[in-house]
């Protein structure tokens, strides 16, 4: 799969509230293109998991 295809397959995880296939599709993007959206993407759900799940993700 291109950079584009995982960015785009994490941002369905998401939308269906699966945080962590989504964050895992966004490295798997970011590892294909470090200039890839999945960069953004993945700080923005890291963000959101650190604040709202303290107990269940620890970065």
């Amino acid at each position: 799969m291109t950079a584009e295809q995982w960015y785009q397959q994490g941002n369905e995880a998401r939308r269906e509230g699966k945080w962590h296939e989504a964050i895992n599709c966004y490295i798997q993007a970011m590892e294909l293109d470090p200039d890839s959206p999945a960069v953004e993407a993945k700080q923005m759900l890291d963000d959101i998991m650190a604040f709202y799940c303290k107990d269940m993700y620890n970065p």
